[in-house]
């Protein structure tokens, strides 16, 4: 391990300094035959300098002594030459010392790639013998980690290891017109594998529920479109505030005129809606991606986004937090070495309330139960799209038939105005990345939510 301390003699200006290496694992079986075996690295170095209120960045995929003396002083070449161009006035950032080594590495033995295979491709065999009647079934395992080293002029100090594990278990069927039906779970998250699962036995339950879930959405309905009152279950609650309401709240999106930006302190949501973008740590346990210390050497703080309704403040990096007079709480971060930190969500979440998921579906004489979520997309004005993969009718206050997929949209701050009860289940999705400028590992999270929201039927 390099020691970077070492190389504070060269810095000149606010600087900072990380060494990064991130890997990658996946093993993907496709009915019986592997189709991805992959195993990648992602090492090096990158250094960001200040000087006068211009940023300078340069990276290396070498990590030696003369490649840090190099990355430096071009950084600070690069802020130097911008800064001739700048004729704003520079307010320095304020002080913000944070040191932390945190590190979850396995103390299990670590198993070989052929068991790893062999791991995966028992699921496989257990659904291939099993479930004959399914057209397609696909097992995959994906594992990420990010190593990181980090300094700053500041005296911030960063060494940390966060991995996380996961697999991902696709199950189709055709329906009785021989259309694809298609249900997916997700499972795992912080933590190596040897860590996050023990054998393959363990997740026979989670295949077999799955499976009885698809059957449903098999004999399933098309949903009635229009504005319908819904319970949005706790994984699309977690999508919803992330996408919808959390980039509206990132400080660069306000500055580009996100809604968020003319809605401080004001009401937009109900008041049973509290949300938060937490830092590592939420009821005594650790986030899906804990991040203690940011890639800017800020410790990382739980930021109260939504209070009781009330838009209460943004995320922000060290330079936004200037120029709103707030203080950064750890929202800069970058995912490769060669990537500068941008102002990102870590575990974005709603907090649970007070209700029990039997009554919040009783309350409903008409509706729909959404319980999973295909993929998201929103602006900056919160207005969304999401594709939904599982839900149920709501009939006179009861569960009723299975539905296809179907589409939910709307704008988030009125659709929040529109909740009334909040479960006081929560649960994280611990498989998320944020495609914002540069992909990022991210943690989503919540209860379900009782609201009105526009429904795509047929």
């Amino acid at each position: 391990m390099i020691a970077l301390e070492e190389y504070k003699k060269f810095f000149k200006g606010y600087t900072e300094l990380r060494v990064q290496e991130n890997l990658s694992n996946n093993i993907r079986i496709l009915k019986g035959d592997i189709n991805n075996n992959s195993k990648s690295s992602s090492k090096g170095i990158s250094s960001r300098v200040n000087i006068g209120g211009c940023w300078g960045f340069a990276s290396n995929s070498m990590v030696n002594s003369n490649s840090i003396t190099e990355v430096i002083n071009l950084a600070e070449k690069n802020s130097e030459f911008l800064g001739k161009y700048n004729e704003k006035e520079f307010t320095p950032f304020k002080e913000n010392i944070a040191c932390i080594n945190k590190e979850f590495r396995t103390k299990k033995t670590k198993l070989t790639q052929k068991q790893l295979i062999d791991f995966v491709r028992e699921i496989d065999n257990y659904i291939a013998n099993k479930y004959k009647k399914l057209s397609s079934r696909t097992v995959n395992l994906n594992c990420i980690s990010q190593e990181r080293d980090f300094i700053n002029s500041e005296g911030s100090r960063i060494k940390s290891f966060i991995p996380r594990s996961n697999i991902v278990i696709s199950l189709v069927a055709e329906d009785n017109l021989g259309m694809p039906i298609t249900l997916y779970t997700l499972l795992g998250g912080l933590g190596e594998f040897e860590d996050k699962f023990n054998k393959p036995q363990d997740l026979f339950k989670e295949v077999d529920s799955l499976y009885e879930r698809l059957m449903k959405k098999r004999e399933g309905v098309y949903a009635l479109a229009g504005l319908k009152e819904c319970i949005l279950d706790t994984k699309i609650t977690g999508l919803f505030a992330h996408e919808a309401i959390g980039h509206t709240t990132e400080a660069d999106l306000v500055l580009a005129g996100s809604i968020a930006g003319r809605n401080l302190n004001n009401i937009i949501a109900s008041e049973k809606i509290t949300l938060k973008d937490c830092a590592h740590t939420l009821f005594d346990k650790p986030c899906p991606i804990p991040v203690y210390i940011d890639d800017e050497g800020t410790k990382g703080e739980d930021v109260t986004l939504i209070e009781n309704g009330v838009l209460k403040s943004y995320m922000h990096n060290k330079e936004t937090a200037n120029l709103f007079g707030d203080d950064p709480k750890g929202n800069a971060r970058a995912y490769e070495f060669f990537d500068e930190p941008i102002i990102r969500m870590r575990n974005t979440c709603i907090m649970p309330g007070n209700d029990k998921i039997e009554h919040m579906i009783s309350s409903i004489e008409d509706g729909y139960y959404l319980t999973s979520a295909s993929n998201g997309q929103a602006d900056t004005t919160s207005e969304f799209m999401f594709g939904i993969t599982e839900g149920y009718e709501i009939k006179k206050g009861k569960l009723g038939r299975a539905i296809k997929d179907l589409t939910i949209s709307g704008v988030a701050f009125d659709v929040l105005k529109t909740a009334s009860m909040v479960s006081e289940e929560f649960k994280w999705s611990s498989g998320g990345f944020c495609g914002k400028k540069q992909m990022n590992l991210v943690g989503m999270g919540g209860p379900s939510i009782k609201c009105k929201v526009n429904i795509g039927g047929r």
